[in-house]
């Protein structure tokens, strides 16, 4: 017996309205390997340069400042430039531009040609095809399945990147042991290239852009974006929690692997076991957002996931011994729950109080601040075990963790009892 879609309740509706949008199983299709590639990479990019070039704590810390720089340098422009386009073939472009970038890094390893300018080129190069990719994606999702699937699509979507990170995090940490780092980037690349084929047999058309003849400025579109943002309690709120605990996650996540690796001369299998316990963790977190959301309040949902779970972050650092260090991986599992929350309900929020003129701005504004703030965090993280250590470093970055929920609880956030726009 199949359900009446027009009788069904709203929940069963709006999934069985998506289970036959077919343009979005395409790009369901289209993120889910190139997710898994992109894990992958994840882990085996710093193990590069630690095994390959031996590298440091400083050289590790750097390239992943250079992975997050370019959101700090076009990441508010991406916004206003993607206003103007459409945004299926930036889509598109930007996956075969960072397949081939990555390709190129273990091409030149098979020739003994690879470098750490090549290695931070690349990574770099990569970075900036991901602004574009990453706003784009955000602007082309609502118009892709409409408003009132949003909530419905960016679960699947959540739950999608969190299963990824667990299957491409794994699969990394085995590439690593059995190919070599420069080798396992092989994968990412060839996602890449699956993902582009897959977006681009999406049929349904975005419409034209209208030209305005003489180019205008960038500026003040840019500052429309910021203005808009900063203007909104919730979106203000949303942001900078969320830019204070990437900036946690960025230091732990990027000196973890010197912790283990380099200072305890552990197995490099044991980063893909942290990095795919944090994958597990938001994928539990994704998948019960929306009903633990609809039964509490989304705004108390949130504050909550980050009361209850960021303070295991705590364990990392003084689990690291023998066989503790399992506890320590379970821990940092737990504390990830809240990125999956957040993924989730954030995303929801931000989209469904944004007007459609001003959602690809507020996209570029949003993770100008969520993923420029993390080029930061890599900084500090380099400061930080240069200065006290690498187990104080990633002790600083969990306390900041355990404790950001804190903003959600004293801001409007915390009054959101129902998504906006679908009580």
């Amino acid at each position: 017996m199949t359900a009446d879609v027009s009788t069904a309740a709203p929940e069963e509706r709006q999934r069985s309205l998506l289970a036959r949008h077919a343009d979005f199983r395409r790009l369901f299709t289209a993120y889910s390997l190139s997710q898994v590639g992109t894990q992958v990479s994840y882990v085996a990019v710093p193990l590069v340069a630690i095994e390959a070039l031996h590298a440091g704590s400083a050289q590790v810390s750097a390239l992943a400042f250079l992975g997050s720089l370019p959101f700090l340098l076009v990441g508010l422009q991406a916004g206003a430039w993607l206003e103007r386009m459409r945004r299926r073939p930036v889509l598109i472009v930007t996956d075969l531009v960072r397949g081939g970038l990555i390709a190129s890094v273990p091409i030149a390893w098979a020739f003994d040609a690879l470098t750490s300018v090549h290695l931070y080129l690349a990574v770099l190069l990569v970075g900036v095809a991901t602004v574009f990719f990453e706003v784009a994606s955000g602007a082309y999702i609502p118009h892709l399945v409409g408003r009132d699937n949003l909530l419905e699509a960016n679960a699947k979507l959540g739950g999608m990147f969190a299963g990824a990170e667990v299957a491409g995090r794994s699969i990394g940490g085995f590439l690593v042991q059995a190919l070599t780092a420069p080798y396992a980037l092989v994968v990412n690349a060839v996602t890449y290239l699956w993902s582009a084929l897959w977006l681009g047999v999406i049929r349904k058309q975005e419409p034209q852009v209208e030209k305005t003849g003489a180019a205008k400025p960038l500026w003040p579109d840019v500052k429309a974006g910021l203005g808009y943002v900063f203007g909104n309690g919730v979106l203000r709120t949303i942001s900078l929690e969320t830019s204070w605990s990437n900036f946690c996650l960025r230091i732990v996540i990027t000196l973890v692997p010197v912790l283990y690796v380099s200072e305890l001369h552990r197995s490099a299998a044991l980063v893909g076991a942290f990095l795919t316990a944090g994958g597990a963790g938001v994928f539990v977190g994704a998948a019960v957002a929306r009903r633990i959301g609809s039964k509490v309040g989304y705004g108390r949902a949130l504050w909550l996931s980050g009361a209850c779970c960021g303070p295991f972050a705590l364990v990392v650092p003084f689990a690291v011994h023998g066989a503790a260090v399992w506890i320590g991986i379970v821990a940092w599992g737990l504390a990830t729950v809240k990125v999956g929350f957040d993924n989730v309900l954030k995303g929801s929020i931000r989209q469904l109080v944004t007007a459609d003129d001003m959602m690809a701005r507020m996209g570029a504004t949003y993770r100008f601040l969520i993923t420029g703030v993390l080029a930061i965090g890599s900084g500090a993280a380099g400061v930080l075990a240069g200065t006290a250590g690498v187990r104080t470093a990633v002790l600083v970055g969990a306390a900041g963790l355990a404790v950001s929920w804190l903003m959600l609880f004293f801001s409007p956030v915390r009054a959101i009892r129902e998504l906006p726009g679908t009580a």
